[in-house]
């Protein structure tokens, strides 16, 4: 069996937890999230580290991550280490390995500290906390300040962004980001990243009244940019479930 691995030099005590890392992964209950990636809460050397286990690629990503392109847990820890240099919060990373058997790719994991939080921003547009406004500010001014250092989170959904409530006002770090792009975000471009937070019409409104401010944008155009865009990916979203719907009552 083929092993490729990277270690942060601040965590060398981790090595060998890493190597042994299956064992230990299967040895813990505490499960945080488990869909098709499963993630665990796993103390080791008196610091809570969260492990995530990646799901093992069909055949043709086997190849793909092994020759090809880098994998989820590769990817995941160095936009962590590029999320840090740039100045924003993110679990700080340990580590990652990569199990390989015949040449191919199987087994992916991802090492980081717990990061404390006290909800996620799917808690603000759900369940619209008496400080909603608020965070929503916080939350779009962070969000612009991201697209000023050139950060473009793919995967920008409310359960990847986690919320801290401090005296000062609110800090956001981001979690489940192998999928990331560092390149210049222009103009209106940015008023599309909030798509994926299934937010209201009003809700996303107030977003876009505060990122064209912010942007020196038309307040109107902002809207209306921000409004199709959420409508855009609601309706391929709605489109995939009805023919997934189809199939499974065809079978």
């Amino acid at each position: 069996m083929g092993i490729k691995y990277k270690l942060h030099p601040d965590y060398t005590t981790f090595e060998d937890d890493l190597f042994d890392i299956k064992t230990i992964f299967s040895r813990y209950d505490e499960t945080i999230h488990k869909a098709r990636n499963v993630l665990k809460v796993i103390p080791l050397h008196g610091i809570d580290t969260v492990v995530k286990a990646f799901r093992i690629p069909n055949a043709i990503n086997q190849f793909a991550y092994a020759y090809i392109r880098k994998s989820k847990a590769y990817k995941s820890y160095f936009n962590a280490l590029e999320l840090q240099k740039l100045g924003v919060d993110t679990p700080s990373p340990i580590g990652f390995i990569e199990f390989y058997r015949n040449g191919f790719f199987k087994e992916s994991y991802y090492l980081c500290k717990h990061c404390p939080y006290d909800y996620t921003m799917r808690h603000t547009i759900v369940e619209n906390p008496d400080d909603k406004l608020s965070i929503l500010e916080a939350f779009t001014v962070f969000t612009y300040e991201l697209h000023q250092k050139g950060v473009w989170h793919v995967d920008y959904s409310p359960g990847n962004i986690l919320v801290r409530k401090t005296d000062s006002g609110y800090l956001f770090s981001l979690v489940d980001i192998n999928r990331m792009q560092f390149r210049s975000v222009n103009n209106y471009e940015g008023l599309e990243n909030f798509n994926k937070l299934w937010a209201t019409e009003d809700d996303l409104t107030i977003i876009a009244k505060i990122y064209s401010k912010l942007a020196n944008l038309n307040e109107e155009k902002a809207i209306s940019e921000i409004l199709k865009h959420d409508k855009q990916l609601k309706a391929h979203v709605l489109r995939r479930r009805k023919f997934k719907a189809f199939f499974k009552g065809n079978k």
